[in-house]
């Protein structure tokens, strides 16, 4: 049920009336009959108002942890908290308390390496990975995070400002657009209030702060495919889990790095510098695991480069992890097809249309 928090205004309904400990019980399919309407009003607004509210109380919890309550919170910056109640990292707790419930990891601050000493502290893993076996972490959208650290957060210009400005209608009067898009989009209304450069400067901008970010991106990843191949290696040639231990710590920061800085979506345009800095310590940290498995390798009899396996295009990949294609797509046109209908008649029927 941790799975659907973000994605409708019948989440807050179903916490609201059923309380957080039955909302979170049951897996995933067990809301579907009850959660089909996308984001809506509610999601942001007190019912039937135009006050802004954060309406998830597991949101409302971490904005306590990080010192700013959201009835404490200036304006701009209940603007963004209430954007940060989805665009933000996440995990599942496993405490016996809260078994699946929703928290976000911000108990030691907000960056991507306070998070790492959190999870580090709790040792907490979303998963074992199959061939290295290191236990990771899964990053999902950093967005809040991250646009904190660059130069629209610092300067304290909110999410709403660039991606739901103030506009006129017809008759002149001003309203907040809930357009929600590319500022560049609506580049008079947004980038031009405040900027002097043309929207052609600007798309350049943007296009080459994706390209740098790309590049690191390419780089980590590169350091990160061949080291979970070396580890698999290793691991087959007799290692140890003591000689292990370091090498995989290191693989498992960095690609929650990677995944921290290629997960927060629009970071090159939110926050390049962070962008690179998290995506540098992820091939510094890589290329640390690497040299590390060149000796745990060593010792245990093999000196000879790791090949990898052809990975070349996308379904190659899924060949070698050993993902059978047919069946998962086979399954979601079942899903599509059979089992979303059915919801949707039910969520009517339950809730008068």
């Amino acid at each position: 049920m941790a799975c659907w928090s973000c994605k409708s205004p019948d989440v807050a309904r179903l916490i609201k009336g059923e309380g957080e400990a039955e909302y979170f019980q049951g897996k995933w399919a067990k809301g579907g009959p009850e959660i089909t309407n996308s984001i809506g009003c509610t999601d942001c607004h007190v019912p039937g108002t135009a006050k802004l509210r954060v309406s998830r109380p597991f949101a409302e919890r971490a904005f306590e942890t990080i010192g700013t309550p959201f009835a404490e919170a200036d304006r701009t910056e209940q603007q963004n908290m209430v954007c940060g109640q989805c665009h933000v990292e996440y995990y599942f707790e496993k405490t016996a308390d809260r078994p699946n419930w929703v928290k976000f990891p911000w108990d030691m601050g907000t960056s991507v390496d306070e998070i790492e000493v959190y999870f580090d502290s709790i040792n907490f893993s979303d998963w074992t990975h199959k061939l290295s076996r290191a236990p990771m972490l899964k990053a999902q959208h950093p967005g809040y995070e991250t646009t904190k650290l660059g130069a629209h957060g610092r300067n304290g210009v909110s999410c709403t400002y660039c991606h739901m400005p103030r506009v006129q209608n017809e008759k002149g009067k001003w309203f907040t657009s809930h357009k929600v898009g590319n500022p560049l989009d609506q580049f008079s209304d947004t980038c031009e209030r405040c900027h002097t450069q043309s929207k052609e400067y600007f798309v350049e901008q943007m296009k080459t702060q994706k390209a740098r970010v790309a590049e690191l991106k390419k780089e980590a990843e590169a350091q990160l495919v061949n080291a979970h191949f070396e580890a698999a290696a290793a691991w087959g040639a007799g290692a140890t889990e003591e000689q292990m231990a370091t090498a995989l710590k290191d693989i498992r920061h960095a690609q929650w790095r990677w995944d921290f800085a290629i997960a927060s979506h629009g970071v090159a345009a939110h926050a390049p510098q962070e962008a690179l800095r998290i995506l540098g310590t992820a091939i510094n940290k890589a290329a640390d695991a690497r040299v590390k498995l060149v000796r745990i390798l060593a010792e245990n009899g093999v000196t000879q480069t790791v090949a990898l396996p052809d990975i070349s295009t996308k379904a190659k990949a899924q060949a070698v992890l050993g993902m059978d294609m047919d069946k998962m797509n086979a399954d979601k046109a079942i899903f599509i097809e059979e089992v979303v209908p059915v919801w949707e008649a039910d969520y009517k029927a339950n809730n008068g249309g």
